[in-house]
């Protein structure tokens, strides 16, 4: 099994939007509150993903990709907070599993390039959000996230059932062990 992880450049991205359509249409019809309700397709991920290019091109939204033995099976994406005020932080979204290919490392290795990038970029505070309970609410905390804020009925499951919303952050920049 070898897994790669790499960043995508507006080309590879473009190239790569069939791939990251069945991954965002797998998610989706497994449950994933990741934005869409059902019934959601590849075709209608594929629109989604295309939205994206201008911000893929310009830089302000950084998409990784795994791939397991040559197969897409995973993404994530840095979104870097654009306000002069703000350039010490992104938002990480869309860390997306293949269902076939869970509980192989994949996530992990998703969020371990997506912090060494963000460090790369001189980004040190990072947030995300994950639907309470989840099976990614116990793999952020592993990884040394902390957990900040539950918020209730924030987030709509692809059924449109409202369930509440895990917000955690990481500090790369701290000294505190517990944060960074």
């Amino acid at each position: 099994m070898t897994l790669e992880v790499r960043r995508l450049d507006g080309a590879a991205f473009d190239a790569a939007i069939p791939d990251l359509a069945v991954i965002l249409a797998d998610a989706v019809a497994g449950g994933a509150s990741v934005g869409f309700l059902l019934p959601f397709s590849p075709a209608d991920a594929a629109t989604w993903w295309h939205t994206l290019e201008r911000d893929v091109a310009h830089g302000s939204v950084l998409v990784i990709v795994a791939r397991l033995d040559g197969r897409v099976v995973g993404t994530a994406q840095l979104r870097l907070a654009q306000l002069p005020n703000a350039r010490h932080r992104a938002e990480v979204a869309k860390v997306l599993v293949h269902r076939s290919a869970r509980r192989q490392g994949v996530a992990t290795a998703l969020m371990r390039e997506i912090e060494r990038i963000a460090l790369a970029e001189g980004r040190t505070l990072l947030v995300l959000d994950t639907i309470s309970g989840s099976e990614a609410d116990p793999l952020y905390t592993k990884l040394g996230w902390t957990r900040a804020a539950e918020i209730p009925r924030y987030a709509g499951m692809p059924d449109g059932e409202l369930r509440p919303t895990t917000v955690f952050y990481r500090d790369l920049g701290s000294k505190d062990p517990r944060t960074a």
